[in-house]
């Protein structure tokens, strides 16, 4: 299986795309003041699936799942923020929550069977 396959990693790529749309509507303050964190962190949730799809042992590969895993709690953090505030729409923030919410069950069950993988190789 190549990285471009794996489920979480083009849904993480997806919500990437549709956060960039929100980020870029921001006028410079709002970029500044939260746009930056939200973005960053909505594009970290990809980069380190990525990193550890690219890491041979399974305990390497969960570090950075766990890494993507709080990069995507902090970007429903900073979507929500951004709903509460009125800086984006709340029926398009809603949607991204729910992604982000179907991206961190899939994460998880991802998570486990990754870590049923270092059980098995402990027997």
């Amino acid at each position: 299986m190549e990285l471009k396959d794996l489920e979480i990693y083009k849904l993480s790529r997806e919500i990437s795309k549709d956060s960039w749309d929100f980020y870029s509507s921001f006028d410079w303050q709002i970029k500044k003041v939260i746009g930056d964190q939200f973005i960053t962190a909505i594009d970290s949730i990809g980069a380190n699936i990525s990193e550890g799809f690219g890491r041979y042992h399974f305990l390497d590969k969960n570090k950075f799942n766990y890494n993507a895993r709080g990069s995507l709690l902090e970007s429903m953090n900073w979507t929500e923020l951004l709903i509460e505030r009125k800086i984006i729409n709340p029926e398009k923030g809603n949607t991204l929550l729910k992604k982000l919410e179907i991206l961190k069950i899939k994460l998880n069950s991802y998570i486990s069977s990754t870590r049923d993988q270092i059980n098995k190789n402990k027997k």
